[in-house]
């Protein structure tokens, strides 16, 4: 069967034909066969450099021998225990050695979980109800943070079945707007629990927060006693050695992970400060469990996976990413075109407007008809990028240079297409 018909049967028997909204796309998803480094292979027969890497997860590249080879061998002593390993310990102090705010770490099974305990662990310290999220942010599929989010939810009405009661102490404000965050604690300050933001915003395209913004949130969440939470999902790991915290200079209270931390394996993880961390139960009065915490197959694959992420990866890593967004900028310049190409390190996207993306209401703006042009192009031509205007391109440390070429020759046809040229 091809793409399309598996497609077909699929819509029958999976909501929308996808387990996950984002994956879906006109007229039809493919399929895929298998992965490898830096391609993915769909079962119709066409090879793709691979740009989108699960939304993040695949750092090392699709099936990294070493870490294949470490995760073989586990699954030859059990893959759950219901019981604590010392692999959990080793990978739980790789975590605090890297993290500059990890004291304590707990591991959940994903970027959603995470979130969800780091706000619940927030409420339960301060005594408070309201948190601070920002506009177009997506930190996971849970009632408290699906107000104005971002990612496949970017283009979406805020979801039915979450009850209004739910989501009152939950407030919204712009990305990198001082004033708007000022007047919100100035008014509700003292009834904040926390600010949870992702440190560069991953799920509307590729945001980076403007000079000091976050040291302004470290410094007005500390004066008025409010968690500070960095969703590091994207970001951790994939940014730098220790994450957006260590290439900003920024320590938060808490953090969570996701993605990267797995090595390609379901896993999520939050981290912070001691005094917040213990009151997780069962040393304290803050719930969370879950049945696959710790698993001894994901745990492996994320210390394999950190083992080969030392500061030589993450330079060669930046290194490519400047060179393909360098690309992608000159080839925008030649074709005159008023497009935005943004990113750091191994993570890039073009937006489709004319003006500076700093946060939400100015990526909404987007011409999300030409890009879904530019998207379909690119796959015609074996590129694999996310089909969506909101969400974050990827390198992974597998990209050779001729992948990158490949990718920058199909970005310039693509846009060609989009705008007539």
């Amino acid at each position: 069967m091809n793409s399309e018909e598996l497609f077909k049967i699929s819509k029958n028997i999976i909501p929308g034909g996808v387990n996950s909204p984002v994956r879906a796309f006109e007229p039809y998803p493919f399929f895929v066969k298998e992965a490898k480094g830096s391609h993915i292979l769909d079962i119709d027969g066409n090879d793709y450099v691979d740009h989108c890497l699960a939304y993040g997860p695949i750092l090392l590249g699709h099936s990294d021998e070493d870490v294949m080879n470490d995760v073989y061998n586990q699954m030859q002593i059990g893959t759950a225990y219901g019981a604590p390993s010392e692999n959990e310990l080793k990978l739980a102090q790789e975590v605090i050695d890297r993290v500059p705010c990890a004291e304590m770490v707990r591991f959940v099974n994903s970027g959603t979980e995470a979130t969800m305990a780091a706000i619940r662990l927030a409420r339960g310290f301060t005594g408070k109800n309201k948190i601070v999220k920002f506009e177009g942010a997506y930190h996971g599929a849970h009632d408290y943070v699906l107000v104005k989010s971002g990612s496949g939810a970017a283009c979406l009405p805020d979801s039915a079945g979450i009850p209004e009661s739910t989501t009152q102490n939950t407030l919204s404000v712009p990305f990198n707007d001082v004033e708007a965050l000022t007047q919100l604690i100035k008014e509700e300050g003292e009834n904040i629990a926390c600010i949870i933001v992702e440190p560069v915003m991953g799920n509307i395209g590729c945001v980076e927060p403007t000079v000091k913004y976050l040291k302004f949130l470290r410094e007005i969440t500390e004066e008025n006693g409010i968690v500070l939470i960095f969703d590091e999902v994207i970001t951790g790991f994939r940014l730098s050695h220790g994450g957006a915290q260590e290439y900003y200079g920024i320590k938060p209270d808490l953090v969570t992970f996701a993605k990267v931390l797995g090595g390609g394996f379901p896993i999520g993880a939050y981290a912070g400060r001691k005094e917040i961390m213990e009151l997780i139960a069962p040393n304290g009065p803050v719930y969370q469990a879950g049945t696959f915490s710790g698993n001894p197959i994901s745990i492996q694959a994320g210390l394999s996976t950190l083992k080969k992420l030392d500061y030589p990866f993450y330079g060669e890593l930046s290194r490519k990413g400047d060179l393909l967004r360098n690309n992608i900028s000159d080839i925008v310049e030649d074709l005159k075109l008023d497009l935005q190409v943004v990113g750091l390190s191994s993570m890039f996207q073009i937006y489709f407007n004319p003006d500076t993306v700093l946060n939400y209401e100015i990526a909404k703006r987007s011409d999300v008809k030409r890009f879904l042009v530019y998207f379909r192009d690119l796959l015609k031509n074996g590129v694999f990028i996310p089909p969506s205007q909101f969400e974050c391109n990827f390198i992974s440390g597998a990209h050779s240079e001729e992948d990158l070429i490949k990718t920058s020759e199909a970005i310039e046809n693509a846009l060609k297409l989009a705008w007539d040229l």
